[in-house]
């Protein structure tokens, strides 16, 4: 086996985007090259194999790649057909790239739940996800597998309903459909063999790994400074969303008033600034965090 460790990337589109990034940011540096299927890391032992989202998983589990970045819609759609996917397991979840699986059908139609699929047409681009989950319902429909425009299916009377991948929503409500049910909540996530894995390329993966929950954990969490009266000082901690511990220091010159830092490891919304300085807090600063390893 090699000595380097092989991921497997999508090429093009948002995972491609997003892995390419999440990549970089855990320190990754890739060098140039004119070669559209493959890139090699500068400072470590990683090659990067440029391939298509749904040949990602068969990558892994042959064994032409050690790991893998892929939408989990696409790996549940692989191991939901049987195969060597089964063998696949999802070692990290990244964070980006969500989206749901959904049932649709007419807005306004007879088609309100699952139940009401028995001896209807769905149409999808995921045909064996949606023929278990259909199975798991104990309904009986007819799938009717398309490529792509899954949402025109309805309108063209090629099926009574669909199941397809939902981001906004605005797609389905141009096409006068309404989502009812949720077959799977999907995420980019980093995949692996469950067994059989080369050992050098499993410990530079755990490096990376650990390096990516920082970058993961840093997409959320802020380090927020203020100034607080001290006998305001436990009603301010308790407004601090995600702030196990944070550090108070005395102000120089000042008995009434202390410094308060903390990491957040939950959203700060406006909301929560204006709830801070009603109780007193004053000179808040919330900045962001670009590296962090717990």
């Amino acid at each position: 086996m090699s000595s380097r460790l092989r991921i497997a990337v999508q090429s093009k589109g948002r995972l491609a985007e997003g892995g390419m990034d999440l990549l970089k940011r855990c320190g990754l540096r890739f060098a140039y090259g004119r070669d559209k299927l493959h890139q090699r890391a500068e400072n470590m032992d990683v090659d990067l194999m440029l391939v298509r989202d749904d040949d990602i998983p068969n990558f892994v589990a042959s064994g032409a790649c050690d790991y893998g970045i892929v939408g989990e819609n696409v790996l549940a759609e692989e191991q939901a057909a049987g195969g060597r996917a089964q063998e696949l397991e999802i070692a990290l979840r990244l964070g980006f790239a969500g989206c749901t699986l959904k049932l649709a059908a007419a807005e306004g139609g007879e088609i309100t739940s699952v139940k009401d699929l028995d001896g209807k047409a769905v149409a999808t681009s995921y045909p064996a996800l949606t023929a278990k989950y259909l199975a798991d319902n104990g309904v009986k429909a007819e799938i009717v597998e398309m490529r792509g425009s899954v949402e025109v299916a309805p309108r063209l009377r090629i099926a009574d309903a669909i199941c397809d991948l939902v981001s906004s929503g605005a797609t389905l409500q141009a096409n006068g459909l309404k989502a009812f049910e949720t077959v799977l909540e999907s995420e980019a996530v980093l995949i692996r063999r469950k067994s059989g894995r080369d050992a050098t390329a499993d410990e530079i993966a755990n490096i990376l790994m650990r390096r990516a929950r920082g970058v993961i954990d840093c997409a959320q969490t802020k380090y927020i400074m203020l100034n607080a009266p001290v006998d305001r000082l436990e009603a301010i901690r308790s407004l601090l969303p995600g702030a196990d511990a944070p550090t108070v220091a005395q102000i120089a010159g000042r008995d009434d008033v202390v410094a308060l830092h903390a990491v957040c490891r939950e959203r700060v919304f406006w909301e929560t600034l204006e709830a801070l300085e009603k109780e007193g807090a004053r000179a808040i600063l919330v900045l962001p965090i670009e590296k962090m390893l717990a």
